[in-house]
């Protein structure tokens, strides 16, 4: 085990890292001291020198992608390095960063699916309602960032904020929650979303903050893979129309930063192991699999820990690495410093990080089964770093 160990990536939160990029933002807008020191290749005195900054984030597009197959693009000509996204590098663990500006650890959102004790059930954490399906929980009264206890970025900088988003989730009861302190903007089209963020920075002379966010190339990753043409051309659309915005925003004062929630592998369909297939260790569990594919998070029956983990050693060796939670979280996947009070009812008994391209799925009753042929939630260089684009010219 301590050899497997050595060789699983983590996120930088020391100062590599998009919590620390939200350092950066949160001290050159003025804001208290963050727990997380600021991003050593984009310190804020840099950022200060501008009226006006822009963070957009696009869903997936990972630093090896844009090094290798953007090369030569717009984007990746103004590509300043890398950084690591959080863990799992997801977006329901990297989105609430960027709301936030603090790692999983603190925020306690932990995978796209997770246990919520104080809840009884476990959620689809950004639509927020219940993984079974029906109404959003903030219909019966219960907010959002109450699962968290973190205030948003946007109330502590000192700034005009902007969260500029889809209309289908603009004012998603998830999105609403963590931009407040901020105005919302939707869009429809990606020219749209251009012209939006540069209205947000041309209609006053105040410090402008925008946070806007991207998520169609993540969309055609899943559903082609990440190599596959049309995540291709979509990208080439997308630097394309990148390339016009920053044309047009020359001489307004900004500066526009690119990154994103995590990068992608292409995976193989006989590589997504279904727990149907493992009944031996699904007789050890006591809730189904939460978290991701690619970092299952296990909840374990008292009576079953011993049968589990040999189970988990002897017939997903090849597969997976089973880690106890306790540990998973003290290894500093998730954060640094003090823990969500609730952070080890989200993460369960054990761990399994999937390996190479594997990914472990189970069922509920009521769900349809898919395949995901671009996937991430796990610790290949692909999936946790992202990149750093600056555009100041």
């Amino acid at each position: 085990m301590p050899e497997l160990l050595s060789t699983l990536r983590k996120p930088d939160y020391s100062g590599g890292s998009i919590v620390n990029l939200m350092s950066s933002l949160l001290a050159a807008f003025g804001s208290e001291a963050s727990p997380y020191p600021p991003l050593r290749s984009l310190q804020p005195e840099r950022i200060q020198g501008f009226r006006n900054t822009i963070l957009l984030v696009i869903d997936g597009l990972g630093y090896e992608y844009l090094r290798t197959r953007g090369a030569g693009s717009f984007l990746e000509q103004r590509l300043e390095g890398r950084m690591t996204s959080v863990y799992p590098p997801t977006t329901a663990t990297a989105i609430p960063t960027f709301f936030t500006g603090y790692a999983p650890l603190q925020h306690g959102f932990t995978g796209w699916f997770s246990y919520f004790r104080e809840l009884a059930c476990t959620l689809a954490v950004l639509p927020f309602r219940p993984r079974c399906g029906g109404v959003s929980l903030a219909q019966t009264g219960i907010e959002p960032r109450s699962l968290s206890g973190v205030g948003t970025v946007f109330e502590r900088m000192h700034a005009h904020s902007f969260v500029v988003a889809p209309d289908w989730i603009a004012r998603s009861d998830f999105n609403t929650s963590f931009s407040a302190g901020a105005e919302i903007r939707g869009y429809q089209t990606l020219q749209q979303m251009a012209d939006t963020i540069r209205s947000c920075v041309t209609h006053t002379q105040e410090p402008t903050y925008v946070y806007a966010y991207w998520p169609e190339y993540d969309k055609l990753a899943h559903r082609f893979g990440v190599s596959g043409d049309p995540v291709a051309r979509h990208f080439a659309q997308l630097d394309a129309a990148l390339c016009s915005l920053a044309r047009t925003l020359r001489g307004s004062d900004s500066c526009l930063i690119v990154t994103a929630d995590h990068g992608f592998i292409d995976t193989n369909p006989q590589h997504q192991l279904l727990l149907e297939q493992h009944p031996g260790l699904g007789e050890t569990l006591r809730l189904p699999l939460s978290g991701e594919p690619r970092t299952a998070y296990c909840y374990v029956r008292p009576d079953q820990r011993d049968a589990f983990e040999q189970y988990a050693n002897r017939e997903l060796a090849d597969y997976a690495i089973a880690l106890p939670s306790g540990e998973f979280a003290t290894l500093g996947f998730l954060g640094l410093g003090e823990a969500h009070p609730g952070l080890m009812d989200r993460v369960g008994d054990y761990v399994l990080l999937m390996q190479s391209d594997y990914v472990l799925k189970d069922w509920i009753l009521g769900e349809t089964p898919y395949i995901h042929y671009g996937v991430h939630g796990g610790g290949s260089a692909e999936e946790l770093y992202v990149p750093l684009v600056v555009i100041a010219d």
